[in-house]
């Protein structure tokens, strides 16, 4: 077995991701308290919070769908902020249809 399948063996536990939860539902809080402070300290506490409550939340994921169907664009760089696989392939799909596009056709001559 591989460290892979031992990490996700591991995460996949229910009292695993209840501390997951946890953790980023007291670093959210932290970020909150924390942010009137002088400098951008609450968004390293809020950001990686998010992301914990996202990764082991059913109700956090069906509302941050919401919120990027209301906001594609602002839900284009959360994507990117929490390096979503899915944004990726997504990304990288986008990419390929605009150089398709873009590119000449062979017949044609300039």
């Amino acid at each position: 077995m591989t460290r892979r399948e031992q990490w996700r063996r591991f995460f996949d536990k229910p009292w695993v991701e209840w501390g997951l939860f946890a953790l980023g539902v007291v670093l959210v809080i932290i970020g909150i308290i924390v942010a009137p402070l002088p400098g951008p300290g609450g968004v390293f506490f809020i950001a990686p919070g998010a992301a914990l409550i996202l990764r082991t939340s059913m109700w956090a994921k069906r509302h941050y769908v919401k919120f990027k169907r209301w906001q594609p664009k602002a839900g284009r760089w959360t994507d990117w902020a929490l390096r979503r696989p899915s944004a990726q392939r997504r990304a990288a799909l986008r990419k390929a249809e605009r150089e398709e596009v873009e590119l000449p056709s062979e017949g044609s001559s300039n």
